[in-house]
């Protein structure tokens, strides 16, 4: 990640402050301002402080977050309209800024944001060949296995994912580049600023942008032809619907779900179906146990443990 595309959004004091914590910006994954409340932000996996020049920990004001909201949007908030109704913006560099205050009602529907409170940064970050370990186990004479990643939140499902497919697209000595279709509905695996994917994909990929991923997977089949179909976090019984639809056609599978264990999958109504059908040939657990990212284990689709990671064993 490069420092000035996040100082662009920054107020210049909170910009200063952050520099006093001597970071290194590769590290650092979230910060969170709320009006009235301690600036916190999250490095290395453990959330701080952000403190002023007396040692104390700096209060967010109504001017930090107005300031931020005018270099984010442009100074032109209703330019965003249509990001504004998903609740955040994706800026240069595929950060995903989150917004929260009052809505603005339109027909029972959220048509904006105003008097905003709260700003989330979720910061994007490349970390080119996390995939490497795990695609001896997700791969066989050169094709790629129906794969499952499943995460809690925060352990870089994303970041993982996002490996894999420029690998798949680009090809490795596991699998042949395969043509790729991403649905990403929330800008976080391609990070598309203005229809142009900021993160590596691969030569072979395709993406659509901001769509919601039923709709998406269905729209990419018939559009594209992708011989892999990627997502994340599905989570919804559509979404089940269109992965098996997708399945059905051809495609092979690379997608992430929310649960902290496999009995976790296993007791979620969406999944049990899944599992116990075997329609995953391989899934693929993190954890945060000793860091973000850490892969605990890789199953075959009857549950089979093929893979854990030496501190594991």
């Amino acid at each position: 990640m490069h420092k000035n595309q996040i100082a662009r959004v920054l107020p210049g004091r909170i910009l200063r402050m952050l520099e006093k914590e001597h970071l290194e910006y590769e590290y650092l994954q979230e910060i969170r301002f709320r009006t009235g409340r301690p600036l916190l932000f999250i490095y290395r996996g453990e959330e701080r402080t952000v403190r002023n020049d007396h040692g104390n920990p700096y209060q967010v004001t109504e001017e930090d977050v107005r300031e931020m909201v005018d270099y984010i949007s442009h100074y032109s908030l209703y330019a965003y309209e249509q990001e504004m109704k998903q609740g955040f913006i994706t800026v240069e560099g595929g950060h995903r800024i989150g917004m929260a205050g009052q809505a603005i009602m339109e027909n029972g529907r959220v048509k904006n944001l105003k008097y905003i409170s709260s700003i989330h940064v979720r910061l994007s970050h490349e970390v080119i060949g996390c995939a490497d370990q795990v695609f001896p186990y997700i791969t066989g004479n050169r094709e790629l296995y129906h794969t499952l990643i499943v995460s809690p939140p925060g352990c870089g499902k994303t970041t993982l994912l996002r490996d894999m497919i420029r690998q798949i697209s680009d090809g490795n000595r596991w699998v042949k580049g395969m043509t790729t279709g991403v649905v990403d509905e929330r800008s976080e695996i391609g990070g598309c600023y203005r229809g142009l994917q900021q993160n590596d994909l691969g030569m072979r990929t395709d993406v659509l942008d901001g769509c919601s991923k039923a709709e998406g997977m269905i729209m990419m089949i018939r559009s594209m032809g992708p011989q892999v179909l990627a997502v994340d976090e599905i989570g919804l019984a559509e979404d089940v619907h269109a992965v098996e639809y997708a399945m059905h056609c051809g495609c092979r599978m690379l997608a992430t779900a929310h649960a902290g264990s496999m009995e976790e999958l296993r007791r979620r109504p969406l999944f049990a179906q899944m599992v116990k059908e075997g329609r995953f040939d391989r899934y693929i657990l993190l954890g945060n146990s000793r860091r973000v990212g850490q892969v605990e284990g890789i199953f075959d689709g009857r549950g089979t443990l093929l893979y854990r990671e030496k501190e594991y064993a």
